[in-house]
């Protein structure tokens, strides 16, 4: 066992944490001062005040009055991809928006080439170096998505790396399915059907994914082909996690509510009406400021969220393209600065809100 001792403030401490916090709640960070905290293989045993500092046979860690806090949950990445798309960059620079890059052949179709050419092996070891160094900023669990792929062969093999992590690695490791992230080609029922009748029931068999994921946007997929999606993956046993609102309103929220999604994640753009629709379920509103930030699009309106009594998550979108930073200290100050977040309700945000969002709470 390892005896942290001497931290000036053990923060996020909750006697009863069932709930997630919402409005008001996220601006509440208990911490108790001048504390030790008692680890076992990774799990907290215990922990209390100095003065009454336990005794027996543990490896003591003195950290001389630092701050200990629970570590970052990231709810929604893409951390498994061939190759960064740098070459984006410069076109953002030049006044090319999101779709218009799509538009030229880049976006998730520029990822989903790469990768096809590339091994499960070496996407394995790129994706491992990639989750090595987001720990070492923080993160202490995570959801990764496919939807690079593009195909049954292509999904099923980013799915597969994301298992393979899931055995490297110690923390909690949530897979999510995003085969409908683009169309690969122009026929797009052939696709869908692609989905529906190949790729899920190849999923379901080989137990590779927790979630299942949708781009609900224009250009994208529509609210009924999200639904015909979210309704295939509910007879696979895949709760929705959901990309709406990123660039337009096209009734992805309401789909999502109806169909039961755990997480509504985007959201810069927002009605009054879908705030509505979201505080009569339990669908978790996400914010991707790190996306907002690379794109320069607006921001979540994150004060709006909190003052209308909602919960809030913050998640990095970590991804080759339009998000690619895995720095959750990034998307904390992020929300302070860009979305009017307090600290604390950043804070709350991240460690505490955005493990419901990957059903970590216990």
């Amino acid at each position: 066992m390892k005896l942290f001792k001497n931290i000036g403030q053990l923060v996020q401490v909750r006697e009863n944490s069932q709930q997630i916090l919402r409005g008001a709640l996220m601006s509440d960070l208990p911490a108790l001062e001048n504390a030790w905290l008692l680890v076992d293989r990774g799990l907290i045993q215990d922990y209390g005040s100095m003065g009454n500092l336990p005794s027996g046979d543990f490896e003591e860690i003195d950290v001389k009055g630092a701050m200990l806090m629970p570590s970052f949950v990231d709810s929604h990445t893409h951390l498994v991809y061939a190759a960064d798309r740098h070459e984006e960059f410069v076109m953002k620079i030049k006044g090319m928006d999101y779709q218009a890059i799509a538009e030229a052949g880049g976006g998730i179709l520029n990822s989903a080439r790469k990768l096809q050419d590339t091994t499960e092996d070496e996407l394995l070891e790129g994706a491992t170096s990639r989750l090595k160094r987001a720990i070492t900023q923080g993160t202490g669990a995570i959801e990764i998505k496919s939807g690079y792929g593009l195909s049954t062969e292509a999904e099923i093999k980013m799915l597969r790396v994301i298992s393979r992590l899931k055995d490297r690695f110690d923390i909690p490791i949530k897979a999510t399915f995003l085969g409908a992230h683009a169309f690969p080609h122009a026929d797009q029922e052939k696709y869908i059907q692609a989905i529906i009748q190949e790729m899920l029931p190849q999923i379901y068999s080989e137990g590779l994914a927790d979630y299942i994921d949708v781009f609900c946007e224009k250009g994208y997929y529509t609210q009924e082909q999200m639904c015909r999606i979210l309704e295939a993956g509910d007879k696979y046993e895949l709760k929705p996690k959901v990309h709406v609102n990123q660039f337009n309103s096209v009734g992805g929220i309401e789909a999502a509510v109806e169909n039961g999604a755990l997480s509504v994640d985007h959201l810069e753009v927002l009605s009054e009406t879908e705030i509505a629709l979201l505080k009569d379920s339990d669908t978790i509103p996400v914010a991707l400021p790190g996306c907002s930030f690379f794109l320069n699009i607006p921001f979540t309106p994150g004060r709006k969220i909190i003052e209308n009594g909602l919960p809030l998550a913050l998640a990095s979108d970590f991804n080759p393209g339009s998000a690619p930073s895995y720095s959750m200290s990034m998307v904390n100050a992020l929300a302070c600065i860009k979305m009017k977040l307090l600290p604390e309700e950043a804070i709350t945000a991240t460690p505490y809100n955005a493990a419901f969002a990957l059903e970590l709470e216990q």
